[in-house]
């Protein structure tokens, strides 16, 4: 199926596979000259289409591609000067380059927030091959609050089941489950 819009450019001609043994790499911000970098080592995990109108896309694209990484294995090693987080009051605090805009990752602050300790992460800004492929689409209906027409939705849907990623209209069961698993155990709902 050939689609008239674009979920995202690094899955709209098909999904890449990730790399068991990838250890991480580098992301660069868009900018020509002295870009932002940032350091990952780690795999990512839950790399997913986001239609949320929050998370940066690349111009023309639907969907955003975010996977998260364990906090402590994210630094920025190149021009961190040029950061600034894009909402304050947004529970992910997403850090983006003031020159070109692009979202370099995004953190929570909030340690009793279930998925504290992971940062957001874009893996198409890394030269690198080998980062988890994406597995899901999250958060597919929030596409129309930025203006995508309600008539293709079931086109949209189609194309993502087509390359793969499931549409949800919040996060995938494993991610809600590990989500309710910790309010759960907060609560005391569930023992640990």
């Amino acid at each position: 199926m050939t689609a008239s819009f674009s979920i995202h450019p690094s899955v709209d001609k098909g999904i890449e596979a990730g790399m068991d043994n990838f250890t991480g790499g580098s992301l660069v911000c868009k900018c020509p000259q002295d870009p932002v970098r940032v350091q990952v080592d780690a795999q990512s995990a839950f790399n997913h289409a986001c239609g949320c109108t929050k998370c940066w896309k690349p111009e023309g694209a639907l969907f955003s591609m975010v996977a998260v990484v364990p906090r402590d294995k994210l630094r920025v090693t190149e021009h961190a000067e040029k950061l600034a987080i894009v909402d304050p009051k947004a529970t992910i605090q997403r850090y983006a380059c003031t020159q070109c805009g692009t979202h370099m990752y995004g953190r929570i602050e909030n340690a009793a927030h279930p998925l504290y300790g992971f940062d957001f992460i874009h893996t198409e800004l890394s030269p690198d091959k080998g980062w988890t492929a994406p597995q899901f689409a999250a958060f597919v209906s929030s596409i129309i609050e930025s203006g995508t027409d309600p008539a293709i939705m079931g086109e949209v849907r189609a194309r993502l089941n087509e390359l793969g990623l499931e549409p949800y209209d919040c996060l995938s069961p494993p991610l809600m489950d590990l989500i309710a698993t910790h309010i759960a155990k907060t609560s005391g709902a569930l023992k640990s």
